[in-house]
């Protein structure tokens, strides 16, 4: 079955470029020109969303802090396309849970190249490892992409599934920001410890009790205790 990709931007050409280019790589790709619109569509439907910033009513922020707050799209990768290109605008994008920011203008073979290496990452069979991680009733499937919580499904993000894959897989042994930047974040995404803070802070929030297993060895890391 081929992944669906929503492109959405109110530029109608690049929309236009963008979805044969995709279509002829073999994606179904459909769009969309405002974030409304994007809703209308039924985002849960597809495997990534190219999402600009700046459209006119509701912006790609306020549309990526929407889908990451229903538990229906929160985990649906993003890739940001906009020509918002500061530090501050990317930090913002990555904080909203975004898996990549690509800065207009851009060529069509960077944006295809990020698309491809997105799902492959988040793909629900990429990899090769143990198919179950589990400390007492929280249980991580590898194989569906899915969390829960004594029984009880929890949505995250990638970023935040990959978070938590790194630590509860590595039981005991201490990250350093810098550790978890190299492992969980795409070498082409430059991002700052603040970041890696901040999705922290919102997958310990989603694990409910199990929160205080994730610890903070201050000047040193972060690390999953039992």
């Amino acid at each position: 079955m081929k992944q669906r990709i929503l492109v959405v931007d109110d530029e109608r050409d690049l929309c236009e470029i963008l979805q044969f280019n995709l279509s002829a790589a073999g994606y179904q790709a459909d769009v969309a020109y405002s974030g409304q619109e994007a809703l209308e569509k039924g985002v849960s439907r597809y495997d990534l969303l190219l999402l600009d910033v700046m459209m006119p009513g509701m912006s790609g922020f306020e549309l990526a802090d929407r889908l990451r707050n229903s538990d229906d799209t929160a985990s649906i990768p993003i890739i940001f396309l906009t020509a918002l290109g500061d530090e501050k605008d990317k930090l913002h994008g990555f904080d909203l849970g975004a898996d990549d920011y690509i800065s207009k203008p851009f060529s069509v073979r960077e944006v295809m190249a990020r698309v491809k290496a997105v799902l492959a990452r988040t793909s629900p069979d990429a990899g090769n490892e143990a198919t179950r991680l589990s400390y007492e009733g929280l249980v991580m499937d590898l194989s569906k992409m899915t969390v829960t919580v004594d029984g009880e499904p929890v949505s995250l993000t990638r970023t935040e599934f990959d978070l938590l894959h790194l630590l509860l897989g590595n039981r005991g042994q201490v990250f350093s920001r810098q550790d978890v930047l190299d492992r969980v974040w795409p070498r082409e995404v430059v991002v700052t410890d603040r970041t890696v803070d901040v999705n922290i802070t919102r997958m310990r929030k989603k694990i409910g009790r199990y929160s205080s297993c994730i610890v903070t060895r201050h000047g040193f890391g972060y690390l999953f205790v039992v």
